[in-house]
């Protein structure tokens, strides 16, 4: 722990727990699963618990504890667990809790109170939920909270900034490099729109092709699920009541559950795909065609602020103004970025600034040097 001054070390506790807190409690609000809201109930106490703690400790230094409420990630992160669901946020909450659990293993007071164990629990207090036979959490379902299988949403977060962030930074390191070749206002504005189609149409097209290619290979895998359940259900049912005991199923209830899985035509291939392989047979990786044509407005939204300068001036003057235009958005996508990092804003708003500006710089004082060569 950096912090050497205790009242300050106290004060960061108490709104990392009230953070936690409150993110745990609006999930539990937003989740329709009764057994995963008790989850997220229980998260949350145990977070509640630990700010009391550290309120405590401040008050025997005779410190004052400042009314407070949780920080702007909490808040983002609440509001979309809110609007969109629970499993939105899941992956994002898994790394800050996989971030987290080492937080208290430096603080002797945390060690003697047993924080620390009680914090790396939250890694492990699904799983325990799933060993027991009566009421616990399903398979799949822990796979998802764990982060053990890919979960979309959060995925697709990060997905679109990192799109964004491409498009702008390519973007403008074009037109800044053949503004630096000196070639005229409307060649540059036209490399700027041809810059734009080109990166989000490629973006586009290798999107459609990755989410294409996985579902033609999760489709291949469940056809080969399928012929083994029809010429070996026998293997194929000593499989799936493995599974269920790997669970924590007794072997008496594993069995049955089986049997009457592999009895059922209608249910079988899809439990097993969903079980054996992990593959969700209605969604298969989702649709290529959405997943082309987001990456294709992502890349364009990005690639579209470095352009719009250039529709009202020309030369330097919109060079100047593209590339500040620019950085306010590179400072921006940057400070996004700790939605996922846990980073301060300006950290990351700033490092992505310099990486984008710096790109600029490159292939202007490139498209210089060649303008200059070309032309000479």
């Amino acid at each position: 722990m950096a912090q050497t001054d205790p009242i300050k070390r106290y004060r960061s506790n108490i709104q990392d727990e009230v953070d936690s807190a409150s993110l745990y409690r609006a999930m539990a609000d937003a989740e329709n699963n009764p057994q995963l809201k008790q989850v997220y109930s229980r998260l949350a106490q145990v977070e509640e618990a630990h700010a009391e703690f550290w309120k405590k400790r401040l008050a025997g230094l005779g410190a004052a504890d400042p009314r407070r409420g949780p920080g702007w990630r909490s808040r983002t992160l609440a509001w979309m667990a809110r609007r969109f669901g629970p499993q939105t946020v899941l992956p994002i909450i898994n790394s800050m809790e996989r971030t987290g659990s080492a937080t208290y293993d430096t603080q002797p007071e945390a060690v003697l109170a047993g924080l620390p164990a009680a914090e790396r629990s939250h890694l492990r207090i699904m799983q325990a939920m799933a060993e027991q036979p009566q009421g616990g959490v399903a398979g799949g379902t822990l796979a998802r909270i764990e982060g053990r299988h890919r979960t979309g949403a959060g995925n697709s977060l990060r997905a679109a900034v990192l799109g964004a962030n491409d498009g702008l930074v390519s973007n403008l390191s074009l037109v800044t490099g053949v503004t630096g070749a000196e070639l005229t206002p409307h060649a540059v504005l036209l490399t700027g729109i041809a810059g734009l189609l080109a990166g989000a149409c490629s973006m586009a097209m290798g999107e459609w092709l990755s989410v294409n290619s996985a579902r033609e290979f999760y489709q291949a895998q469940i056809a080969t699920e399928a012929d083994e359940l029809a010429e070996f259900p026998e293997e194929e049912k000593q499989e799936l009541t493995l599974i269920y005991q790997a669970k924590g199923l007794p072997d008496a209830q594993a069995k049955a559950l089986a049997d009457k899985i592999i009895g059922s035509s209608g249910t079988a291939l899809e439990t097993l795909a969903r079980e054996e392989l992990g593959i969700d047979p209605e969604e298969l990786g989702g649709s290529a065609w959405t997943a082309a044509g987001t990456s294709f407005l992502l890349f364009a939204g990005g690639a579209i602020v470095p352009v719009i300068p250039l529709f009202f001036a020309g030369g330097m003057r919109a060079a100047i103004a593209s590339a500040v235009l620019s950085a306010i958005a590179m400072f921006i996508i940057g400070a996004g970025t700790t939605l996922f990092t846990g980073r301060g804003i300006l950290l990351s708003g700033f490092r992505q600034l310099a990486i984008g500006i710096g790109a600029a710089v490159i292939t202007f004082v490139l498209g210089r040097l060649i303008g200059a060569a070309v032309a000479g």
